[in-house]
């Protein structure tokens, strides 16, 4: 049986958990595969490091350029994050032909187009399921298994910590802040959490959907993102009274027809907590879970579930990459299913502003006649249409939540109304608004 010689950098938590991993199933994975899988060194920052799973002392080195230029190692598996020293080390493994496997989504995000450009050049494969959604397969399903769709809408539920946080405020009418603090103590969240609760992890892995999925490569900072600090126990509340619960999502989804002048094809790339119907398989994910909906113009509506982070999950993912990368180069196929290819060089993220839902909005306003119809006349001004008001009876004179539900509107024109109400002497804080999302 033949044997791949693997080299890895970085073996912490994730790393360890690959080690680990393969130590348990690699005698599987040769059955399966006809190809016998070895580790051969792996660089770690330190030989005395804490980590979850012990690695044989005698495959350590800290030294990551003689893994990376070991003649005998065929495969880099790179696992350190970053996107300084890790972007030199796939870079580096990738100059000599060697196929890398990578979980490092905020480096795919920020250099996937010049890795994935020097994959090409040299006859390397880059492969990344590992960096969206941890386990769950939906790498490969969007390069491989819907190789025959048009990709129309992705939503993703694609950060853990954010989801936990989120479940816990609903099912339990807790507030944002001290569930932030439980979910630190548990070790679901960092304790600087600003990477996951501000949205930037998920824009990393929604922008790498978005690319997969639309064929030009999406520039984070195109990507419009924000996170759930400003969600409360009152707007989960509410949105339970209309049917609706708040999850933070990763939409890729096309845009209306463009006008002549634009280009041939625009997507809506962006990350924000929204309201979905409850009666949506979406609204079910809870805890730390992850899931993935997307909806391809043959096959129809899909949903990938599972796993999202965690060593076990990504070694998972991991182990499949290798796996691929080790029956390529076994049948001298490195580009049996390429890393990315650019097949929409014209396309677009459509600007925020020019994105069309319907909106939830929470005012704090004082209970007085004719508050409702000066903020009414303003949205009519705008053209944007109330489907629905909430508002507490017998407070009149007291500072009171107004909840609306609107119709569609633009982005822009939402926040030009918002920035008039919000002027209003009867408004008394500023307005909140999140979109709603109706998979339609």
């Amino acid at each position: 049986m033949r044997q791949i010689n693997v080299g890895m950098i970085g073996g912490g938590t994730v790393g360890s958990g690959v080690f680990h991993a393969w130590r348990r199933n690699g005698a599987l994975m040769a059955s399966r595969l006809g190809l016998r899988l070895r580790f051969r060194s792996i660089a770690v920052k330190a030989y005395d490091e804490p980590r979850p799973y012990a690695i044989d002392r005698s495959l350590l080195t800290t030294d990551w350029r003689s893994v990376v230029e070991d003649s005998k190692v065929e495969m880099v598996i790179e696992l350190v994050g970053g996107t300084t020293v890790a972007r030199s080390m796939v870079l580096a493994a990738l100059r000599l032909g060697k196929p890398v496997v990578t979980a490092n989504k905020a480096l795919l995000s920020a250099h996937g187009e010049e890795l994935f450009a020097a994959a090409g050049r040299h006859g390397a494969n880059l492969y990344y399921e590992a960096s969206v959604a941890g386990g769950i397969p939906i790498i490969k399903s969007l390069r491989e298994g819907f190789v025959g769709n048009r990709i129309t809408h992705l939503y993703g539920i694609v950060n853990g910590t954010c989801n936990y946080i989120l479940s816990r405020m609903k099912l339990e009418g807790a507030e944002f802040g001290e569930v932030l603090a439980e979910a630190q103590r548990l070790g679901y969240a960092e304790a600087e959490p600003s990477l996951d609760i501000d949205g930037c992890d998920s824009q990393h892995k929604t922008g790498i959907l978005a690319s997969l999925a639309h064929g030009f490569w999406v520039n984070p900072k195109h990507i419009h993102v924000e996170g759930i600090r400003a969600i409360t126990r009152l707007d989960m509340q509410y949105a339970g009274q209309l049917g609706y619960t708040i999850k933070l999502l990763g939409i890729v989804k096309q845009a209306p027809p463009p006008r002549a002048a634009r280009p041939a094809a625009r997507i809506q790339v962006s990350v924000y907590p929204a309201l979905i119907p409850n009666t949506h398989v979406l609204a079910n994910v809870h805890g730390v879970f992850n899931a993935v909906f997307a909806r391809g113009d043959v096959v129809g509506d899909t949903l990938f579930y599972g796993r999202g982070a965690g060593k076990d999950a990504t070694a998972s993912a991991v182990l499949s990459d290798m796996a691929d990368a080790a029956l390529d180069l076994a049948h001298q196929s490195q580009r049996r299913v390429p890393p990315f290819v650019c097949h929409a060089p014209g396309g677009a993220v459509l600007p925020i502003g020019e994105a069309v839902s319907p909106y939830y909005l929470r005012l704090d306003v004082i209970d007085r006649p004719g508050v409702l119809a000066q903020i009414a006349a303003i949205l009519g001004r705008t053209r944007i249409g109330i489907s629905s008001v909430i508002q507490p009876e017998g407070h009149e004179g007291r500072s009171v939540p107004l909840i609306l539900m609107t119709h569609d509107a633009t982005d822009d024109a939402m926040r030009r109304a918002l920035a008039r109400i919000g002027r209003l002497a009867a408004v008394k804080a500023s307005p909140v608004m999140v979109r709603v999302e109706n998979f339609n």
